[in-house]
């Protein structure tokens, strides 16, 4: 156990909240449909069109997307009336492909690339040539509650994805992603009863099953009810690896004249042994081809990842223009085993390298809320929406790690890797950080709603201490501030379906240090790093389906050093930017085909280095195409869909020097859906098959000079009834 960290005394709230939702539904257990009945539900429960900031946007023509998303503290926005590129993808669309993990959902998006190799314990993004860790995940534009490793999706409707350095309407990320925002929506109760039970298997022998459940009471059905319920064990497509996942969640709302509240707790745990997924670094240049992803390196691994939370909202409207709304969050993070470190060193070209064991325990606790209001008036005959936020989030960690020295092994014959034993006694405080904001948007809308022009400006304060694992010392004290404005602009000239749309908008990640300790004149903290995007583009609405062409523009400062110790000296003047253009189309092209997908085309460059050293190379990880196309075809055969998609990639550079180089790639997947009764249920039998080909590549880049490696060929199959 951890030595009695602040949000020690929250920890087990959830579950009592996970106890009793399970009586409360059986209570209710009585008005499900008898079996005779037909229940014909769509996947997506949505009860009202997005006429506010908290109501669910409506799916879009074909189901796979929603006609808007959540834009941070100014809640549900219009994909129109939004000055970005924003997707929110459905639950509907991650059902049908089987998708398990926002990983998952994302490769249907040509902006973001996996940056962790395929089925890693962990998943990280990196969104417009830039990362976004998998802490940086948002559940309702909160920060610091979504489930860490893999994000379960049992007890998420929506899958949003906000392209572009967005600080002044999120705050902060805890890892100062600046790609973009990924925010999860959780599931809410259907005015309609639900009860659905899914089996499934997955490659090699992985077999879970899945409980999804919905209830709404009250005279107007004003109160809700979702709980969903999962468990999966067996063995994976990595050669001896077994892994177990365990989720439980409950949603509780309620919907009132004034007054909207929700309360949402969940517990997700993956454990495996036998093998982990590796990430290679490489010795040279001469980078050997890509081995078999079915191959165990780490077959010695193991590792247990565990999340539980609890999240509370409510706003209430005092007025027709003017409302409060308040969230407070509550989530422990555990974690033990080699789940970190999972690196093959040095791989020459004829594939000899080495490897090391490493064996962890930590934990981070994160306690994060908001309050604000929200003011409707009119100046003259401009409309103004005003939000007025205050958020803040606090985080503590400890962990502690023992790791082996180096052992030879080879990718064409692995070895059993030496594990170190794992750490014992109390887990020490290492780092705690807060991040608090103040944050006044105002949108404006003209001339009947035609133009809509955002203003605002967030201050953020970033504080954060390290200790000493053994002492406890501090050994590091950050406290800074910076203030991010945003600008943004959207123009309807021809009407509703077609928008015009630019915007400024600043991210923030935290600034570098230097100690003197480590041959620096003196020690420094830097204020934090102020990301600029410059935006532009235009988005086509034609009824069934939609087309948004961006150019982009991001800037990042970056850290740069000149001398030698013990004279070296630092500043933030380093530049790093990333230019691009992205085509998106998503909805249904025919009453019978649907499509998903796009392309982008990004350059990135090093503008300001050290001495010149790299200036003008590109940065690594960051290639120039990406594609992902997807289709969906409603076959003459009642109840019968098929499914395909292309992902494909071009090269990239693994070092910022250039010389690093993986090829490119393309992957195509395909699914089936067949939907019908069994004994006057709705019954839905899916296949699908992700990496086809069984194609061997290296999929990209998380660290100097390092490869991920993807997947190899993925079956999942899956049977679900509604009763």
């Amino acid at each position: 156990m951890k030595n009695a960290p602040k949000c020690m005394s929250r920890k087990y709230l959830f579950l009592a909240v996970l106890s009793a939702v399970p009586q409360l539904a059986m209570a209710q257990s009585t008005e499900a449909a008898s079996p005779a009945s037909e229940v014909t539900l769509s996947t997506v429960q949505v009860s009202a069109s997005a006429d506010g900031p908290n109501d669910l946007p409506e799916s879009y023509a074909g189901g796979q997307v929603a006609k808007g998303a959540r834009m941070g503290m100014l809640g549900n926005q219009s994909v129109m009336d939004t000055p970005f590129n924003i997707t929110s993808y459905t639950a509907k669309l991650m059902e049908d492909q089987g998708a398990r993990t926002v990983a998952d959902v994302l490769n249907n998006d040509p902006s973001v690339r996996f940056t962790t190799s395929g089925a890693h314990a962990y998943e990280n993004f990196r969104l417009r040539g830039f990362d976004v860790h998998s802490s940086d995940l948002a559940i309702n534009g909160m920060y610091g509650l979504a489930p860490m490793g893999n994000s379960s999706l049992e007890f998420v409707e929506r899958v949003e994805v906000l392209k572009g350095p967005s600080a002044m309407f999120t705050g902060m990320s805890p890892s100062g992603g600046i790609g973009g925002v990924i925010n999860l929506v959780p599931k809410r109760a259907g005015d309609d009863p639900l009860t659905r039970v899914t089996v499934g298997y997955q490659t090699e022998s992985q077999f879970d099953t899945s409980v999804d459940m919905g209830r709404r009471f009250g005279e107007n059905k004003e109160f809700g009810l979702r709980v969903n319920g999962s468990y999966g064990d067996g063995e994976t497509s990595l050669e001896g690896q077994d892994k177990t996942r365990e989720f439980l969640s409950a949603a509780l709302d309620y919907r009132g004249k004034d007054l909207t509240a929700s309360l949402d707790a969940y517990r997700s745990k993956m454990s495996f042994d036998g093998g982990s997924p590796a990430m290679f670094g490489f010795a040279n240049p001469d980078i050997p081809h890509a081995p078999d992803p079915s191959k165990n390196y780490l077959s010695s691994a193991s590792g247990d990842l565990e999340s539980q939370a609890v999240i509370a909202r409510a706003e209430y409207a005092f007025t027709r223009d003017f409302s409060a709304f308040a969230s407070f969050g509550v989530r422990n993070y555990d974690y033990s085993g080699w789940v970190n470190g999972t690196h093959i060193h040095n791989v020459q070209a004829n594939g000899t390298a080495q490897v090391r064991g490493v064996a962890q325990r930590g934990y981070e606790d994160t306690v994060s809320s908001e309050v604000g209001t929200r003011f409707n008036f009119n100046t003259g005959s401009v409309r103004h929406e005003m939000v007025l936020q205050m958020s803040r989030m606090e985080s503590e960690s400890g962990t502690l790690s023992n790791v082996t020295g180096m052992s030879a092994t080879s990718l064409n014959n692995p070895t059993v890797p030496t594990l170190p034993a794992m750490p014992t006694g109390s887990l020490p405080k290492t780092s705690d950080m807060t991040l608090s904001s103040l944050a006044l948007v105002d949108t404006m809308s003209f001339m009947d709603d035609a133009l809509r022009l955002t203003v605002g400006l967030r201050q953020q304060r970033v504080q954060q201490s390290t200790y000493n694992a053994t002492t406890g010392a501090e050994t590091a004290d950050y406290d800074k501030k910076a203030v991010t404005p945003a600008v943004g602009v959207v123009i309807k000239p021809w009407g509703e379906g077609i928008s015009l749309y630019a915007n400024y908008v600043q991210g923030l990640s935290q600034g570098g240090s230097v100690k003197a300790t480590d041959g620096y004149t003196e020690d420094k903290t830097f204020a934090p790093y102020e990301t600029e995007q410059r935006e532009a583009g235009v988005k086509w609405n034609a009824g069934t389906f939609t087309n948004t062409v961006s150019v982009f523009e991001i800037t990042k400062p970056e850290l740069i050093t000149t001398g030698t110790a013990p004279t070296r000296t630092a500043s933030d003047d380093g530049e790093s930017r990333v230019r691009g253009i992205e085509w998106n189309t998503f909805g249904q092209i025919t009453p019978t085909i649907r499509v998903l997908g796009g392309i982008s085309y990004t350059k990135s460059k090093l503008t300001k280095t050290a001495g010149g050293v790299n200036e003008g190379n590109e940065l690594f990880g960051v290639p120039n195409w990406q594609g992902n196309i997807g289709g969906e075809w409603d076959t003459p055969l009642p109840g019968l869909s098929l499914n395909t998609k292309l992902i494909a990639t071009s090269k990239q550079y693994l070092n910022n020097a250039n010389t690093y180089e993986i090829p490119g790639w393309n992957q195509v997947d395909l699914g089936a859906r067949y939907e019908t009764k069994v004994a006057a249920r709705k019954t839905t039998f899916r296949v699908n098959i992700k990496n086809l080909f069984d194609r061997h590549y290296y999929s990209g880049s998380f660290a100097e000079p390092r490869a991920t490696l993807a997947e190899g060929r993925t079956v999942q199959a899956s049977v679900s009834v509604d009763f």
